[in-house]
């Protein structure tokens, strides 16, 4: 996948270093205060991160990013460049304007408006808030336990939860939600959505595509399928349980997104 030397997006709030270590207090006012702007709770964020506080010189030398940490926060920054550029397109051709969400980058554990998350939970959306939140490490889940490998597959994963913002603003989740399913299949319902979401993301993101991007795309949304998951686990496979889509499911799902590349693909 093309993306160094791209254009980032200046929606990505790095909150790693704040939950990588110790810290200054100096630090922690300011990330307080920085919360509050992000229209955050800045007393939760200071009951959330006053453990890590260190007295003395606020050095942030315990904060310094790896070369890694800086080309994974350029690789998310220009992924949701891409979504960003795709969805205004497809929200002024139905005569609306996309507003697009923030980005946070986290370390194991972070505090939303959906309440306390840890990176055992994975990347997700809180429509509460409007924000994407995610931990960099996943992607290395994603490749190493999963067999989702590629950049192109994180990409996937990225443009998935962006794709939940989609919903939230166009009000889909709701009407997904007032079909009188279960709450089990009201979910699977708005997951597949947001794959094909993804999908359309992707059609408009191929040319930055290499050759086997899109294979490594569908094989991160076969690897995520309910039954693949369960059956990984150790567990019988049980389709009334699922919550996001058999593996079937979402690899379809995302070809019908990736085939049609407008939002009308999706909405059905």
């Amino acid at each position: 996948m093309q993306w160094r030397g791209r254009r980032e997006s200046g929606n990505v709030v790095d909150q790693r270093s704040f939950g990588a270590g110790s810290i200054g207090i100096g630090t922690l006012i300011i990330g307080a205060i920085a919360y509050y702007f992000m229209g955050g709770n800045p007393v939760d964020y200071l009951a959330q991160n006053a453990p890590a506080v260190v007295q003395g010189t606020d050095s942030g030398s315990s904060q310094s990013a790896t070369e890694l940490d800086q080309q994974r926060k350029s690789f998310v920054g220009v992924v949701l460049a891409d979504t960003e550029d795709v969805w205004t397109q497809q929200f002024r051709s139905i005569s609306h304007e996309y507003t697009p969400p923030k980005l946070i980058l986290f370390t194991r554990a972070v505090r939303s408006a959906c309440g306390q998350a840890s990176s055992a939970t994975g990347p997700f959306y809180c429509p509460r808030d409007r924000q994407v939140y995610l931990d960099t490490s996943f992607f290395d889940e994603l490749s190493n336990s999963l067999g989702a490998r590629g950049e192109s597959a994180s990409a996937y994963v990225i443009a998935h939860e962006i794709g939940h913002h989609v919903q939230t603003l166009l009000g889909l989740t709701d009407e997904a939600e007032s079909r009188g399913l279960s709450r089990n299949q009201s979910s699977v319902v708005i997951e597949l959505q947001a794959d094909c979401l993804a999908g359309v993301w992707a059609a408009h993101e191929k040319k930055y595509f290499d050759s086997g991007d899109i294979e490594n795309i569908m094989n991160a949304a076969s690897a995520i399928g309910d039954d693949r998951l369960q059956e990984r686990s150790g567990r019988e496979v049980v389709p009334d349980s699922f919550t996001h889509g058999s593996s079937s499911q979402r690899v379809a799902a995302f070809r019908r997104g990736l085939s049609g590349g407008a939002l009308e693909s999706c909405l059905n």
